[in-house]
């Protein structure tokens, strides 16, 4: 079942190798199958190494506009991050944000909460985050000791 949604923060140019080997490293147990949606800063809308790395995979991927980023709240934000773009971080909002892109009004009246599953992982300058709304027992991850958050 198609659950997570990977938050994805890059340098200008990376490589979708460079992209794959991150994603593949915050994904654990986890496997591509179970991605719903990598979602990313606007402004990656053109970024070669993205686009590629989704089309290799054949990912849907969603962008966020940095204010839609600001208004996800970190508990540990990034002072690189807001110094460069004027928000608290990229990766982990994205990841939040995409979870919940197009559930609409079903998933409020059902209570559904995006939850983040791996924190923020940084790979070769490839931030990572995955997000879920999936149920708890659904999307247990072994090898994940980091806390969740919720999404307001």
């Amino acid at each position: 079942m198609k659950t997570l949604s990977v938050g994805i923060g890059c340098r200008l140019h990376s490589p979708a190798e460079q992209i794959e080997a991150a994603v593949c490293a915050a994904l654990g147990a986890h496997s591509f199958d179970e991605i719903h949606t990598v979602a990313s800063l606007d402004t990656k809308a053109h970024e070669a190494g993205l686009l590629e790395f989704c089309a290799r995979h054949a990912l849907t991927l969603t962008f966020f506009s940095l204010d839609q980023i600001a208004s996800m709240p970190l508990a540990e934000p990034s002072a690189a991050v807001r110094e460069h773009l004027g928000v608290d971080g990229v990766c982990e909002p994205c990841a939040l944000l995409g979870a919940t892109a197009g559930l609409g009004e079903t998933a409020a009246l059902n209570s559904l909460r995006a939850r983040l599953l791996v924190r923020k992982t940084v790979h070769s300058g490839v931030t990572v985050a995955i997000a879920s709304t999936a149920a708890p027992a659904d999307r247990e991850h072994p090898n994940n000791d980091t806390q969740e958050q919720d999404l307001p």
